[in-house]
């Protein structure tokens, strides 16, 4: 019977704990800014080494879940009382062209695990009914179930002020603080996670605008593309102050951990498929300690492996893959340069 690789593999970003390997550094690093009460987060790389799966992780901790520090061996760390916040999540996209889009986008998104319009009470009021996400974990966030079966109408929420997104979403933020944060939820802050940050085009501004809101109550994680702060915020001179333990630098994985994501996967499929040792460091190394890379190469050995009627990656099955890289036919949908490396 063929294996469904997406049991030990995906290409898609890692949330699950029990998926995501090594990043020990990182992962003391997400609990440290997490429990600071002010500051920014800021996390940043090159594209394909995990920022947006480490950004999930640090979700899953903002909401109580410290199982991957659990798994990571670093539960002595957790604090006796560790901050627990609820949390919007959003990733941008091209046509956001400046903050004042930005803020329309948070302002209007419906997404009903992570977006932000879902904590805003209806016309100042408490929600009054809450349940647990799909993925029932003790992380989980919690999303409203009682916004009624018309839809949602932007302007029946509480405080909008009309031609003024600015002030909008500060009201917004203010009343989710108030009556979700501190009322209902008693929590301790509301975080904001924004991923892709880069890809906006004018981010002027935005800075200054994080810096004015941010506080006890109230804090920011901004991830994309970059070498440092200034590639994310360009008026980041408005922030630096902000950010003490809240710089998550991803680099490219060690060939080590990167094998890990191979035995990860041998675990997850039960031990009903095996990867040589060959194998998987070879997987590690074509890699080059990008994540997004093993997962996709080890997914199409498990394919290329079924195909064979076999349940052992060995060299022979890893040359076959290799072979379909080097002529396109596997991930004709990689950026070019990638193909290439990979291919080399």
């Amino acid at each position: 019977m063929a294996i469904d690789p997406e049991i030990g593999f995906t290409a898609d970003v890692v949330r699950e704990p029990k998926r995501f390997v090594g990043r020990t550094d990182l992962i003391k690093d997400c609990m440290n800014s997490l429990n600071s009460v002010t500051g920014l987060i800021a996390v940043f790389g090159k594209r394909g080494v995990g920022k947006s799966s480490l950004l999930r992780q640090l979700q899953q901790m903002a909401l109580g879940d410290y199982t991957l520090a659990k798994q990571a061996g670093v539960a002595h760390l957790i604090p006796e009382r560790p901050r627990k916040y609820i949390t919007a999540y959003y990733s941008c996209d091209s046509f956001i062209k400046n903050g004042e889009d930005l803020l329309t986008r948070l302002c209007s998104d419906q997404n009903s695990e992570d977006g932000l319009l879902r904590l805003v009470p209806n016309d100042g009021k408490e929600i009054v009914e809450f349940t647990r996400t799909k993925e029932v974990g003790a992380g989980a966030d919690l999303k409203v179930v009682n916004w009624g079966a018309k839809g949602i109408e932007s302007s029946k929420y509480a405080r909008t002020v009309p031609n003024d997104i600015t002030q909008t979403f500060r009201n917004y933020v203010d009343s989710i603080i108030a009556h979700q944060v501190k009322g209902r939820m008693k929590r301790d802050a509301l975080l904001i996670i924004l991923d892709e940050f880069d890809v906006i085009q004018d981010k002027s501004h935005i800075g200054s605008l994080i810096k004015s809101l941010s506080g006890p109550d109230l804090k920011f994680a901004v991830c994309g593309v970059g070498s440092d702060l200034s590639d994310l915020i360009e008026d980041h001179a408005s922030v630096e102050r902000l950010i003490e333990q809240g710089v998550l630098k991803v680099s490219p994985m060690p060939i080590p951990e990167s094998e890990q994501i191979i035995y990860r996967a041998e675990q997850l499929f039960g031990g009903v498929i095996k990867f040589t040792p060959k194998v998987a460091s070879s997987i590690a190394e074509m890699g080059q300690g990008y994540p997004y890379f093993v997962q996709l190469i080890g997914k199409q050995c498990v394919i290329s492996a079924n195909e064979r009627g076999t349940d052992i990656i060995s060299p022979l099955v890893l040359g076959v893959v290799q072979d379909s890289i080097r002529t396109g036919k596997a991930f004709p949908t990689l950026e070019s340069a990638y193909q290439r490396a990979i291919g080399e």
